[in-house]
């Protein structure tokens, strides 16, 4: 049963990158679209921990890294997306109602773009002036927080079918 999970998760992962990086990317709005990778690691971190979501987004960022039309060195989402991860698992219980859903959605946005800029910015793969990049990172936070806002409570559901059950100990 947990190789199903597994692929559930996977299935759920792969739906993310298609959507985003195929259906959605016609519609950018300054080059950004809703991160939906990000809203599955968000989902995988409030769902299962900061350790199921920091290897969630390490794997879903490996794919989003490679995906075409990819044009950036292959490490810089993941490295991103299992930041963010591993920081909303950590506050995982603290998060109840769509305020502060939205408020993480927004969080783990800010810190997932700005990893992925910043990282360019270290490394020389940077094609945008720090200035042009603050404001794509304000467009991601807004599309992000408005889009999780919308598809978090579906897709925390989804996820909570793939969880794992839990076994009493007598």
């Amino acid at each position: 049963m947990n190789a199903l999970r597994g692929l559930g998760l996977a299935g759920l992962v792969l739906l993310a990158l298609v959507l985003q990086v195929g259906v959605l990317s016609p519609l950018a709005v300054w080059g950004v679209v809703p991160h939906l990778i990000l809203l599955v690691v968000i989902g995988a971190a409030l769902s299962r921990g900061p350790g199921f979501a920091a290897l969630t987004g390490l794997v879903a960022g490996l794919l989003l890294d490679v995906a075409p039309p990819a044009d950036h060195v292959a490490g810089r989402w993941a490295l991103a997306l299992a930041l963010a991860g591993y920081l909303a698992g950590r506050v995982r219980y603290d998060v109840a109602g769509v305020p502060m859903r939205a408020a993480l959605v927004a969080a783990c946005s800010f810190v997932a773009t700005s990893v992925f800029a910043l990282s360019g910015l270290v490394i020389g793969d940077l094609r945008a002036s720090v200035s042009e990049l603050l404001a794509v990172i304000a467009v991601a936070v807004l599309v992000d927080t408005v889009v999780g806002v919308l598809l978090l409570p579906p897709l925390l559901r989804i996820l909570a079918r793939l969880r794992p059950a839990r076994v009493a100990l007598t």
